[in-house]
């Protein structure tokens, strides 16, 4: 699927001595390793250990990371909590969509061009499935969703996550935005309590998901919605 996603074209070969044509799928050729200017020109936010988080503004700038992205997503959602299955072009719908939704905030963490870790948000109202759930208990015009966060398990307890949650809150525009919301896993894990210490309050409403997991099943689990005043 990564493959196909690069416009893999289809190229035939006469054979000798026939008038048959033989279908023969060519390699794609590898994509340039980006320059260095390229890379200076994202914005580096800060830095843990070896890895640098960094901020998308654009689609552009998202291109070199994109598949290294895809392969970070399958993986830490595939495992529990969650055991998600998401397709190569589900997780390439995720990253486009944030970026494509005005007022985001779109971070990675990188080691180079490889990416261990991730944490997205959108204003709230861009996600109306996610609206409909709080509708009456928070303001909805005011409040930003903090939409996606994922570490990789082998960069996990270096702080990422936390760092991740703070660069994001503190990016919000506070002239226009005076709450925030989030949605995790109903299953307690650490993630909860880390947001409990961040000043995060469980506000007692629950969401039915449904999801295919690694098993090939479409089953749902429950996640609850955790806010903050700003």
């Amino acid at each position: 699927d990564l493959v196909r996603s690069r416009g893999l074209g289809d190229v035939y070969k006469r054979q000798p001595q026939t008038h048959n044509f033989v279908r023969e799928i060519q390699p794609p050729p590898l994509a340039p390793l980006p320059s260095e200017a390229y890379l200076a020109a994202v914005q580096h936010l800060t830095k843990i250990a070896d890895i640098d988080i960094i901020r998308l503004h654009d689609e552009q700038e998202a291109a070199v990371y994109r598949p290294s992205f895809v392969g970070a997503y399958q993986t830490i959602f595939s495992e529990p909590p969650y055991n998600e299955l998401f397709y190569p072009y589900e997780a390439e719908g995720v990253l486009a969509r944030t970026l494509q939704t005005p007022d985001h905030i779109a971070l990675l963490a990188v080691r180079g061009i490889t990416v261990v870790g991730f944490g997205f948000a959108v204003p709230l109202a861009h996600r109306k499935d996610v609206a409909r759930e709080v509708q009456g208990l928070l303001p909805i015009q005011p409040t930003y969703y903090l939409s996606e966060l994922g570490m990789l398990n082998k960069v996990r307890g270096l702080g990422l996550g936390g760092e991740l949650i703070r660069l994001r809150l503190e990016m919000i525009n506070r002239a226009k935005y005076s709450h925030v919301l989030l949605r995790t896993s109903a299953t307690r894990h650490a993630g909860y309590d880390m947001y409990l210490k961040r000043g995060f309050q469980d506000i007692g409403v629950y969401m039915e998901v449904h999801s295919r997991r690694i098993d090939g099943q479409v089953t749902t689990d429950r996640r609850l919605f955790l806010s903050q005043v700003l």
